[in-house]
C-alpha cells in the first residue's frame, strides 16, 4: 500500500460567525425556504426566523436537528455547535488511531481485494490516503513533484505534467471531475476545494478533437457512465469507476473518506491488468 500523511485539521473560515448566521447561510445554500426547513425540522416558521435573526438562542439539540435536516457535513456541524456556545460533538481521528482500526482494516481489504484493478482512498480535498499496488504502475511519465505527499488526485489527473497527456478522452474526463468538484463545493462550501477548482480551471483546455481519438471508440459504458481511458504501454485501458463511502459515520475522518474503485470496461483492459499484476 502507498500512503500519505493525514492533513492536520484547519480551523473553519466560519468559526468566528454566529450560529444564526451559519444557519441562514446553510439554509440558503441548500435552496430551502424557512417554511421548507421549519416543516422538515417540525418547528414553527416563526421560531426558525427568530433563530436566524438571533432573537432566540438555539439549544444544542436544536442545532443538531437543523444540521441534520440541512445535511451539514460533520466538520461544519462542530463549527455550528461552537458558534452556538457548545462543545464540538464529532471527533476527528487519524486513520491509524486504535479507535479506527476496524475501519482502516476494511479500507485495506477493499483496496487489496480489488487487485489487479486500480483502487484508491482519498480525503475531502482529494488527497491520496491509500492505494493498492496497481496505481503506481499506471503513473509512468508523471512529474515527480506531483507525486510528493500529499498527492492530490485531481491535480495528478488533470495537470499537464500529470496523467492528462495520456488520458484519451481528456475533455470528457475533465468535465466529469469538474462536475464532481462543483457538487462537493455546493455541499461543503470548503475553501480549499474552491481554490482547487480555480487551479484546475487555469490548466490548458484540452482539445475536443484530440489527436488519435478516432482510433479509440467510446466505451460501451459511455452511455451510462463516464469512462476513464488511459494510454499505456499495454495499450489503451478503459475503466468505469465506483465511489464508496462509510455509512452513518460519527467520526469526521471517516465521513470525509471515499474509496474510488476502477473496473475494466472491456475484456482487453481486464487481460492487460491481469498480466501487469499477476497473482
Amino acid at each position: 500500500m502507498i500512503t500519505t500523511p493525514s492533513l492536520a485539521p484547519t480551523p473553519s473560515r466560519a468559526a468566528a460567525r454566529s450560529a444564526s448566521d451559519l444557519l441562514r447561510e446553510w439554509r440558503l445554500r441548500r435552496r430551502m425556504s424557512q417554511l421548507d426547513l421549519a416543516c422538515e425540522a417540525d418547528i414553527s416558521t416563526r421560531h426558525l426566523s427568530f433563530l436566524e435573526t438571533g432573537r432566540s438562542q438555539p439549544s444544542r439539540e436544536m442545532l443538531l436537528r437543523l444540521a441534520e435536516r440541512l445535511d451539514i457535513p460533520l466538520r461544519e456541524r462542530n463549527t455550528l455547535l461552537m458558534a452556538g456556545g457548545f462543545a464540538p460533538l464529532f471527533p476527528e481521528r487519524a486513520l491509524d488511531d486504535p479507535a479506527l482500526q476496524a475501519a482502516r482494516a476494511a479500507v485495506d481489504q477493499i483496496l487489496t481485494g480489488h487487485e489487479p484493478f486500480p483502487a484508491l482512498a482519498i480525503d475531502r480535498h482529494w488527497n491520496l490516503v491509500s492505494a493498492n499496488r496497481v496505481i503506481p504502475l499506471l503513473l509512468a511519465g508523471v512529474a515527480p513533484e506531483l507525486l510528493a505527499a500529499p498527492v492530490n488526485v485531481m491535480r495528478l489527473s488533470l495537470h499537464p505534467q500529470g496523467l492528462a497527456p495520456r488520458i484519451v478522452n481528456l475533455p470528457e474526463w475533465r468535465r466529469h471531475l469538474s462536475d464532481r468538484l462543483r457538487q462537493q463545493i455546493a455541499l461543503s462550501a470548503d475553501p480549499v476545494l474552491i481554490d482547487l477548482m480555480k487551479e484546475l480551471q487555469d490548466y490548458p483546455e484540452p482539445s475536443e478533437a484530440k489527436a488519435g481519438a478516432d482510433e479509440h471508440p467510446a466505451s460501451p459504458y459511455a452511455a451510462v457512465a463516464v469512462p476513464f481511458q488511459l494510454a499505456t504501454e499495454q495499450g489503451t485501458l478503459s475503466f468505469f469507476s465506483t465511489t464508496t463511502i462509510f455509512g452513518t459515520p460519527v467520526d469526521i475522518t471517516l465521513s470525509e473518506l471515499a474509496l474510488e474503485c476502477f473496473f475494466p470496461a472491456n475484456a482487453e483492459t481486464s487481460a492487460a491488468l491481469r498480466a501487469l499484476l499477476p497473482d
